[in-house]
């Protein structure tokens, strides 16, 4: 399970369809301890070459939070990402790019510049698979 306050959920969602046809991503942020709870999120850049297929997040902002949570009761709990035109499904892409199966992934499908659905999992890249994690708004 995956709580989360309905403010940052409009904030990934509105990054999705201001991102279309391209992929939107971010940094989700939350407590290290307890259930996983979003308590900020931080979008990143698109830096992958095709940003209509795939998504990378800037390392820069990646270790930027990470020197800044250090001492922290708050650590990167995962990321967002959008689907343009697709389901709010990993991707193959998606599992093969999964190397933190601590981390939680949220992926949110637009079509026509509109988002549809937004869904959360955890991805084992070595199994090539992934479980749904339930979203609970806060």
């Amino acid at each position: 399970m995956l709580l989360m306050p309905a403010p940052l959920l409009r904030i990934i969602v509105d990054a999705a369809e201001a991102a279309y046809p391209e992929e939107s991503c971010g940094l989700l942020i939350g407590p290290g301890t307890g259930p996983a709870r979003l308590v900020r999120v931080e979008p990143s850049a698109n830096l992958a070459a095709d940003r209509r297929t795939g998504f990378e997040i800037d390392p820069a902002l990646r270790f930027r939070l990470m020197r800044e949570l250090v001492g922290s009761n708050e650590q990167i709990l995962g990321h967002y990402h959008s689907h343009p035109d697709c389901a709010s499904t990993p991707s193959a892409c998606d599992l093969a790019m999964a190397y933190e199966p601590e981390f939680i992934w949220i992926i949110t499908s637009v079509f026509d510049g509109h988002a549809m659905s937004t869904r959360a999992y955890r991805l084992d890249a070595g199994q090539q698979r992934s479980t749904e994690v339930q979203i609970i708004l806060l």
